[in-house]
């Protein structure tokens, strides 16, 4: 019932930026959490960045000061400004949201996004 998509995905360059965005859509009744996460090729998924209903930020600490998250409640959507890319930037990037569906339970569920290819070479 619940669908997260990523776009804003691509290739650039060292130092150059990219937006991503991922929209959620389907039953939902409150998202409590809205975030990105990747995986670099050989590596495990990591945190780059989340964002609770509090709007208490939280980056990977080799993100801090680059990227920024944001959110747009209307929407049900995320952004993630992503600047001063470097190759080590290099992975998919995967939308994740905590979620409740149901208005007369307060259980949440995770849900994650297809993914999007960043790639940032020269």
């Amino acid at each position: 019932q619940v669908q997260l998509v990523e776009s804003g995905g691509g290739l650039v360059q060292p130092a150059e930026s990219l937006r991503l965005s991922c929209a959620a859509s389907g039953s939902i009744f409150s998202v409590n959490v809205m975030g990105w996460y990747r995986r670099a090729p050989g590596n495990r998924r990591e945190l780059v960045a989340i964002i609770p209903s509090s709007n208490n930020t939280n980056y990977g600490d080799s993100v801090k000061g680059r990227f920024t998250i944001s959110r747009d409640n209307t929407k049900n959507t995320v952004y993630l400004q992503m600047n001063s890319l470097k190759p080590e930037d290099t992975g998919v990037y995967y939308c994740y949201a905590r979620i409740r569906t149901d208005r007369r339970s307060l259980r949440a569920d995770d849900y994650w996004g297809q993914g999007t290819q960043v790639t940032v070479s020269s």
